[in-house]
């Protein structure tokens, strides 16, 4: 009891969808997020998790990779190109480094390899939440332009001529990092460390670039904004 009080003292508790096939590990991950201070839905396969998101709106989902179906590569995949920006963290028995990374170009922000430590699902959890909370009005940080785009890092907010743009939560916490520092080059490791990447941390940056790069460059393969310092690491460059 003791943890939920901790997370939900002065805010509402943030709500996961897991999705996964196996129903001990449903049980599992409900009972034990619960236990500090989640509010859980659960769904069986991808169909059920369509149905969960009609009535309700999560503020993170962790998903299965491989169910029968529609796996959780594909509805990662739709869930972005229906424009949802909620943080997705996979699960699969598969971890080697090309699967993680095949995962997070799927859109996902996260990617866990099964047998996994729950305390670790939980801690990655929080820390894209944490990500994804407006920052506090005492950073007065700055509002970026970029060509007829601007990206408020106070909001996470990106937004064009027709309105709000969406991004996953990596992507913009990835404009957020380079955002606060303009014009400063940024290493793949300080990057991975800002964004708490993990083991994969370095070559995920590289696939969150190319993401990111899709929703803010008039051409991505010839970036005006984000550039690629050879032997360096990242720079953003704002300007119009």
């Amino acid at each position: 009891m003791g943890a939920r009080q901790d997370l939900m003292e002065g805010q509402v508790a943030p709500h996961v969808l897991v999705v996964d096939d196996d129903p001990r590990l449903r049980r599992l991950l409900q009972r034990y997020l619960f236990e500090h201070g989640f509010r859980v839905s659960v769904a069986a396969s991808a169909a059920d998790a369509r149905s969960s998101l009609e009535g309700i709106q999560p503020d993170a989902i962790v998903l299965d990779v491989s169910m029968p179906g529609e796996n959780g590569l594909e509805l990662t995949r739709a869930l972005r190109d229906a424009g949802q920006d909620l943080p997705i963290l996979l699960l699969t028995a598969r971890g080697e480094p090309a699967d993680r990374i095949s995962g997070l170009e799927s859109g996902a922000d996260d990617y866990l390899g099964k047998p996994f430590e729950p305390r670790e699902l939980l801690l990655r959890l929080k820390a894209h939440l944490r990500r994804n909370q407006p920052a506090p009005a005492s950073d007065n940080l700055r509002v970026v332009r970029l060509g007829d785009k601007e990206f408020d890092p106070a909001r996470m907010l990106l937004a064009g001529p027709r309105g709000n743009i969406h991004l996953t939560g990596g992507e913009a916490a990835l404009l957020a990092v380079l955002a606060r520092r303009p014009n400063e080059v940024f290493t793949r490791e300080d990057i991975a460390k800002a964004m708490d990447m993990g083991e994969i941390g370095e070559r995920a940056v590289d696939v969150q670039v190319t993401r990111l790069r899709r929703c803010i460059e008039p051409d991505p393969r010839e970036p005006r904004f984000l550039h690629t310092i050879r032997g360096r690491g990242y720079v953003l460059k704002p300007g119009l």
